[in-house]
């Protein structure tokens, strides 16, 4: 009996590393608490707005209607999947989100990385914040008003574009929002316009964080200015720029709403190069009222995405553990 209860003590003993292993938590919990506390409210929302609404993802596989309420419509099982994709627009609007995507992150990467080069050889602080000040507020317009600005260039009669520039080149005036193929440079145009300089903020801190001790190592040995771009600046912005990718492919197959709805005036002519999964989706749910069916195109977009990630990562870490995002 005694040994028994002797097993059974040192059984429920925790072992020396887990008790290591907990003080140590609870030192951090107790050293860092302020810092948690700060963290608390981002915590809050973050789990208010991300984690329980994935209480709704069983909506995809039922039938909704609202005699029976969301827990009592009958169950679909893939109907509402097959739906989405018997049409013969869903492969158009597949392609048209992916190709943007992919033209988005790899220009937006490009151009993000060069302009905080830029913005940093710029020896003036004065110029520099200037710089900094009008790429970044293009961010804070929301598309309602970005579709407008555009619209104020491309309007058929009165658009500057179409009033000024075009005559010079010998054109008359045109209706862009007729001509469907002109929209994936429009859009392009837009959509960096509006996002590589927020982007570039992220780039310009990491550049900052750069040792000043390197660039004068450089100037001694002889670098020129270009060599310690390509010797130093983007070997050390690597890691940062491979993170952000794995976080940009993990939205490929969502697009930015606003950029394809409002700015385009949602106009039927030009859907054949501007209608993507979010608008297709959108107007299915406000013509057909189908939240099931809108629930499995959500559900399908998450799913991609994050085996997205989970392969961009896993590709990464074969290559250099340290780019790796975990």
């Amino acid at each position: 009996m005694a040994n028994s209860s002797t097993v059974k003590a040192l059984v429920r003993k925790p072992l020396p590393q887990q008790q290591s292993g907990l003080n140590r938590l609870l030192r951090n919990i107790v050293k860092y608490r302020v810092l948690l506390l700060m963290l608390l409210p981002t915590s809050i929302v973050f789990f208010i707005n991300c984690y329980i609404p994935m209480f709704g993802l069983f909506i995809a596989f039922k039938n909704i209607n609202y005699v029976d309420g969301i827990m009592g419509s009958p169950w679909a099982g893939f109907d509402n999947f097959r739906f989405l994709f018997a049409t013969s627009d869903a492969l158009r609007v597949t392609a048209n989100t992916v190709a943007y995507n992919v033209v988005f992150i790899i220009s937006g990467l490009i151009l993000s990385v060069s302009l905080a080069i830029a913005i940093n050889e710029v020896t003036s602080k004065l110029a520099s914040r200037v710089y900094q000040t009008v790429m970044i507020m293009p961010n804070f317009l929301s598309m309602v008003v970005v579709s407008f600005i555009v619209y104020a260039f491309l309007h058929p009669e009165y658009g500057f574009l179409v009033k000024h520039i075009l005559p010079l080149f010998g054109y008359s005036s045109v209706n862009a929002y007729m001509h469907p193929n002109a929209w994936p440079y429009i859009l392009w145009l837009t959509k960096m316009w509006h996002s590589i300089g927020i982007g570039s903020v992220i780039y310009l801190a990491a550049i900052t964080g750069i040792s000043e001790e390197l660039y004068e190592a450089a100037v001694m040995d002889g670098a020129s200015k270009w060599q310690q771009i390509t010797r130093i600046t983007l070997p050390l912005l690597t890691p940062i720029m491979v993170i952000l990718t794995i976080l940009n492919l993990g939205g490929i197959f969502r697009s930015d709403f606003g950029l394809f709805y409002h700015v385009t005036l949602d106009s039927g002519a030009l859907r054949s190069t501007t209608d993507v999964i979010d608008t297709y989706v959108y107007r299915g749910l406000i013509q057909l009222n189908d939240l099931g069916m809108s629930s499995a195109a959500n559900f399908y977009q998450s799913v991609i995405g994050f085996f997205l990630v989970i392969g961009a990562n896993s590709l990464a870490r074969k290559l250099n553990r340290d780019t790796a995002l975990f």
